[in-house]
């Protein structure tokens, strides 16, 4: 056999082991991934629809608010923290997911809502 044919095919071997590697460990990345976010998912079983400020009536103030809700076992939320959108109406958002309720889970669980204000 001829020792560059050799040595070529030995690299060729190397190249693909680690190809091969590569999409296994990408593959178990997204593998672990996916439960991670599906955790956080939590079915919603009853919302409370937000009280649109009237000074932000007044002042015709429309827009989402992100809302980030920490959530118990039992499906009660825990804390709710507006995280982006305008400061008028943060708290009318915050103050509506603190009542909602989701559907049980197996530990607490943190989630993003986005509540939008529209004047008619």
């Amino acid at each position: 056999m001829n020792p560059i044919h050799s040595c070529l095919t030995g690299i060729s071997l190397r190249r693909t082991a680690v190809r091969l590697f590569q999409a296994a460990a990408l593959t178990l990345i997204v593998v672990l991934a996916i439960p991670a976010r599906a955790a956080d998912e939590r079915e919603i079983r009853s919302r409370v629809a937000p009280v649109y400020p009237e000074m932000a009536k007044r002042m015709k103030i429309t827009g989402a608010v992100k809302v980030q809700a920490s959530i118990d076992p039992e499906g009660a939320v825990v804390e709710a923290k507006a995280i982006s959108g305008n400061r008028m109406l943060s708290p009318a958002a915050e103050d509506a997911v603190r009542r909602w309720k989701f559907a049980p889970g197996a530990s607490k669980s943190t989630i993003e809502v986005e509540i939008n204000f529209a004047l008619n």
